[in-house]
């Protein structure tokens, strides 16, 4: 009946589950069975002999069978214990068969000592040292000193006790043979070893299979116990098989048969599981910690027993007394030194959290469930301005902006909601009331603590300060602090969505300042700059508070008109021809600058919005306009009609002009140094394409640019560009002039679908350009370009070694999610910043924490544009590494460039080295500023737009 039992226990813990009440009825069934049949004498002294020996052999063995099944079923390290259970259930079989043999087969008395007693006495040791497998191993040796004694204690009291009550009677050898005395004392001895075993080990077991352990061990000390029952005189003398003593051996062999598969959960594995676990002290550790007391208490009993019976007390009892009362001593010796030890580590540690907590810069809070302060450390005084001392018992709540609660207690809540285990921190931003009152922007990780919630919060206020600012930045104007042109076609699109779609009363308005180019030239592009910040500030003033003006470059401007959701077309094309002719005379009263009355006229271009026009339609019907008012005598207003497409508009003009471009070779392709601004050495050359006209004239990357971009050849362009830079970077790389070439490509023409998407890849291999000698400058993205494809797209030019530049760095309305997204590994200031960063300070401030930007980033930082010494060191003090501009060299053909490669650097401020002009070394007492080549205009933040061909 046990047999089924085990084999099903075992194939359900297989399955994964308990063994459920079944197992259990039976092992009931099964001992309640024989302990019955034992008392009522089995029916017949044959049968009672018979399972008095063979039937507890057979119980030992299926014990002996169930373990080593188990053993060999599970890989854990509690596999040895279980294997020298079975060991020692074996000789407990091997014991009882034997006895059996003599009482049953050969039916005379079993003779003293026999050779089951030698398997009786083999059952202890594996026993033994299957519990020392299973206790938790000491990591000191302390520990393992410690142990030992616990042992000595547990055991040595119970040899006191028990040679007391019994033992000192067998030791005298009444009528005994020496071996019979010895193996009377054998057996009590090798229990007290197992008692003391279980009763040291059993509160220091791991944490694994407890189910299985603890049943284990009540087996062990049901069998030590009828041991114990068995040595007594008084039971021994009258002890026959298959009595009521056999059951409770019967019983604890069944018990450590069931005791490996019992199991209610699964085992560990081999690696232990690391978590949390609950801050409760178990009962388990408070006995182990009281058990040399117990000891000592129970060979106190010993002593005094004797001494009440008034029998002279033995020598070993006195010798046993002695040596627990020592090991006692020894053992809290060796605690109190632990204790002092782990006290002392315990300061040491305590003080070197206090001193990373006091010396943090990071304000730590812990907060109770109920939202109250409980701990705050000396950081909030440096931080927020505020005593600890005064925030402790405060309120959080009371200290976050009313505008943030709402978010901050939500997020709490769906925190503490989340399982720890996959969301164990989180990153809250607030505003928090500083001493001063003021509100300081906050970052916070959230841990959970102990039902509450713990802070580790920082001041980021001047982070947000200058996010806010480049983002601005980014939008906005650098010269007139007006929206630019991207921050202008996104209000465009979105007045063309939404509740206003369908809107035809909303309208642009394209203002171009005419005779601005005579203003520059004659007084100055100081004066123009100044005349833009009036003309700026006028238009502003203009519009209506929900209307939108703009500086889209040079002197063109740009105006959204709202419309007012008014049906009557004709009166609202009235109302806003009325608007574009005030701001017309607006723009064009006189402007006082320097002292001096400067006049300059406005030509304005209309166009309303249509049913289903999208914001590049209507920005390009408005441009056009514009331009028609422009060829139409300046100084007036212009409404757009669709026959303005067919007039030979300026836009359609170049892109005709772009043709010639690719079809005659009048494209030509120049390059100017990139050089270190502290050492005057060549880093890099930017390429830069020019068209050479019919007359000669050389057009600047500007309008060639504006030219291709417009235009139908847009890929055709760019491709020819990039081959033949890659072209002639590898040639010099043969000539021995590693120097890196970078390409400008506008972000569209990476993912263009005409291209083949390895074009670059195949032109790298063709050429065998080495890794780190392409550089592609991205060009301010389209805001209709999808970053995940560009994000892709780069990545996979980077694996190739092709290094990603963000060009325009400072003015374009993607650069602060193209540095957040993309992979960016030089930053290029916009020209527009480099120009004013000596005379303006705030563009010195804005550049400034740009540069900041790039350096706590890791990039390197190149200044388009540095034209004089003083925007050089301007630019070297604010941390700028590398710069290109007309202060060093401007554009060279390939024969130039290569004698300028040759000598490989440009004189700095400091420095030594000879300037170089086009190849050739210029005199001492030159100024370093190089002009640039003949019939190039020069670059301004300003110039007139000019008047189409007609």
């Amino acid at each position: 009946m046990i047999a089924p039992t085990a084999l099903l226990a075992r194939r359900r813990v297989r399955e994964g589950g308990g063994t459920g009440l079944l197992p259990q009825i039976l092992l009931v069934l099964a001992s309640g069975g024989y302990a019955v049949g034992a008392a009522f004498g089995w029916g017949s002294g044959k049968l009672a002999l018979i399972m008095g020996d063979f039937g507890l052999s057979c119980a030992a063995g299926l014990a002996a069978v169930s373990c080593f099944l188990y053993a060999r079923a599970r890989g854990s390290r509690f596999r040895p214990a279980w294997m020298l259970f079975s060991v020692s259930s074996a000789m407990a079989a091997c014991g009882n068969a034997v006895w059996g043999w003599y009482e049953v087969v050969l039916e005379r008395p079993v003779p003293s000592p026999s050779p089951a007693d030698l398997f009786f006495l083999c059952f202890a040791p594996p026993a033994i040292v299957g519990l020392l497998v299973l206790a938790k191993r000491p990591v000191t040796r302390a520990g393992w000193v410690c142990l030992g004694l616990d042992a000595w204690l547990i055991g040595g009291s119970l040899l006191t006790l028990s040679w007391s009550l019994a033992l000192a009677h067998t030791a005298r050898f009444e009528g005994e043979s020496v071996p019979e005395a010895a193996l009377s004392l054998a057996y009590p001895l090798l229990d007290i070893v197992l008692v003391s075993m279980v009763l040291a080990l059993h509160f220091r077991r791991s944490h694994g299979n407890r189910s299985g352990i603890n049943t284990a061990i009540a087996a062990l000390a049901l069998t030590v116990l009828c041991d114990a029952l068995f040595t007594s005189p008084l039971l021994r003398e009258s002890y026959r098989s298959g009595q009521l003593l056999d059951a409770g051996w019967f019983a604890a062999s069944l018990l450590l048969a069931y005791a490996p598969w019992g199991v209610r959960r699964p085992e560990p594995p081999l690696a232990p599981v690391r978590g949390p676990r609950p801050a409760v002290r178990p009962i388990t550790g408070s006995l182990a910690a009281l058990t040399p007391y117990l000891a000592a208490a129970v060979c106190t009993l010993g002593i005094l027993y004797n001494v009440i019976e008034g029998r002279r007390v033995d020598r070993v009892v006195v010798f046993t007394g002695c040596t627990v009362v020592l090991a006692l001593v020894v053992r809290q010796g060796i605690m109190l030194l632990d204790n002092i030890a782990l006290t002392h580590e315990l300061a040491q540690k305590e003080n070197h959290f206090r001193s990373l907590v006091q010396g943090s810069s990071d304000v730590i809070m812990i907060a109770a469930p109920t939202g109250v302060l409980r701990y705050v450390s000396p950081a909030a005084a440096g931080v927020y301005g505020r005593d600890a001392e005064e925030l402790i018992g405060s309120e959080l709540a009371s200290l976050i902006h009313p505008e943030d609660l709402g978010r901050v207690v939500h997020e709490v809540r769906r925190f503490l909601a989340a399982p720890p285990a996959d969301e164990p921190t989180t990153r809250i931003e607030c505003r928090f009331r500083s001493g001063t009152g003021q509100w300081l922007n906050v970052e916070s990780t959230v841990k959970r603590h102990q039902g509450g919630l713990i802070f580790n919060s920082r001041d980021v206020t001047e982070r947000v300060r200058l996010q806010a600012q480049l983002q601005h930045n980014a939008e906005h104007d650098p010269l007139t602090d007006l929206p630019n042109r991207a921050l202008f076609t996104e209000r465009v699109r979105q007045a063309l969505s939404g509740r206003r779609a369908g809107d035809a009363g909303t309208a642009v308005l394209f203002i171009d300042l005419d005779g601005f180019k005579g203003v520059n030239d004659r007084h100055g592009h100081q004066a123009g700059d100044e005349l833009l910040i009036q003309a700026a500030r006028r238009l502003q003033d203009s519009v209506r508070a929900g209307d939108t003006a703009a500086r889209l470059g040079g002197d063109e401007f740009a105006a959204l008109i709202l419309g007012d959701g008014s049906r009557d077309q004709a009166a609202r094309e009235r109302q806003v021809r009325e608007i574009a002719d005030r701001l017309r005379l607006m723009l064009s009263q006189p402007y006082r600058v320097e002292g001096r009355e400067l006049r300059v006229a406005a030509s304005i271009g209309v166009a309303f919005a249509e049913s289903g026009i999208t914001a590049g339609d209507l920005l390009r019907n408005a441009d056009l306009a514009m331009y028609r008012a422009k060829a139409g005598g300046k100084d007036r207003v212009e409404l757009y009609a669709p026959q303005m497409q067919t007039g030979a508009p300026m836009v359609m003009d170049r892109s005709a002009r772009s043709r010639p471009v690719l079809r005659d070779g009048e494209f030509t392709l120049l390059h100017q140094p990139v050089v270190g601004l502290v050492d005057g050495r060549i880093a890099a050359v930017a390429a830069q394409a020019r068209w050479r006209s019919p007359q000669g004239i050389l057009f600047t990357p500007d309008e060639l640019r504006r030219v291709a971009e417009d235009g139908a050849p847009t890929a055709r362009f760019g491709r020819r560009m990039l081959e033949e830079a890659v072209e002639q970077a590898a040639e010099r790389v043969r000539l021995g002039h590693r120097v890196p070439v970078s390409v400008r490509i506008p972000a569209r023409g990476l993912l263009d679908r005409s291209t083949p998407l390895g074009s670059i890849e195949s032109l790298l291999t063709l050429h065998g350009l080495p890794s780190g000698s392409l550089v592609i400058e991205l060009a301010d993205s389209d805001p209709r370009v999808s970053f995940d494809e560009l994000e892709h797209r780069l990545v996979a030019l980077r694996r190739l070694g092709v290094r990603i530049a963000l060009d325009g760095f400072g003015s374009g309305y993607a650069a602060i999610i193209a540095l957040r997204r993309l992979p960016i590994d030089v930053l290029k200031l916009d020209r527009g910043l480099v120009e004013g960063v000596v005379e303006s300070a705030r563009l010195h401030k804005i550049t400034a924490g740009l540069l900041r930007i790039a350096r706590d980033l890791g990039m390197q930082s190149v200044a388009d544009g540095v034209d004089v010494p003083e925007q050089l060191l301007a630019l070297r003090a604010m941390g700028c590494t590398h710069g290109q501009g007309k202060a060093f060299s401007g554009p060279l053909d390939e024969q130039r460039l290569r004698l300028a490669l040759a000598r490989g650097e440009f004189p700095v401020p400091g420095g030594s080295a000879l300037p170089v002009l086009s190849g050739r070394a210029l005199p001492a007492r030159r100024s370093p500023v190089i002009p640039e080549i003949v019939g190039r205009p020069p670059i301004c933040s300003n110039s007139e737009t000019p008047v189409p061909p007609t």
